[in-house]
């Protein structure tokens, strides 16, 4: 399920997607404020209104899984909501002291640098649809990309486990 212009949710995901932030507590009523629309009633009372799902039952969380985020607590005494973007490990397999970028690699690689497959794409220098063949392992990149990526990793600490995303 995805996000679409017009949903009452809407400006919900624009906000979430434009804050450049780890975490990002809300309040209900700024959620409101956003929307310009009163929440259900089920959201003040029930925590899993606020379930990291979006389907076409709970809308409500592809606003927030769409802008990178997921929820991390909700406090309905307090009225408030923490969206955390997604925390993921990676496993990255790693031939003669080089990524072997396979289409999880790469994938791995841009959802760590938080860029969508265009801002990626503009990066390398090649199309979008480049890079969704890469991460659909349609195709592998080139001996030239391959060493390019591994120069973006390495300048984003990538793959090293003592480093934080």
């Amino acid at each position: 399920m995805s996000i679409k212009p017009g949903s009452k949710y809407y400006p919900l995901f624009e906000h979430l997607q434009g804050c450049k932030q780890v975490a990002v507590t809300l309040t209900f009523a700024e959620i409101e404020a956003l929307m310009g629309r009163s929440l259900p009633a089920s959201a003040f009372k029930k925590k899993h209104w606020w379930s990291n799902r979006g389907s076409i039952i709970a809308l409500q969380g592809a606003a927030w899984i769409d802008a990178g985020y997921q929820v991390k607590a909700v406090d309905l005494a307090q009225q408030t909501v923490t969206f955390q973007t997604f925390q993921a490990t990676y496993n990255v397999q790693v031939k003669d002291g080089e990524i072997d970028w396979s289409g999880h690699a790469i994938k791995a690689l841009r959802l760590y640098k938080g860029l969508s497959q265009q801002q990626f794409a503009s990066e390398l220098g090649v199309r979008r649809e480049t890079v969704s063949e890469w991460e659909n392992s349609r195709y592998e990149p080139d001996r030239s990309k391959r060493k390019f990526l591994n120069i973006i990793a390495k300048q984003a600490n990538f793959g090293d486990p003592s480093a934080n995303p």
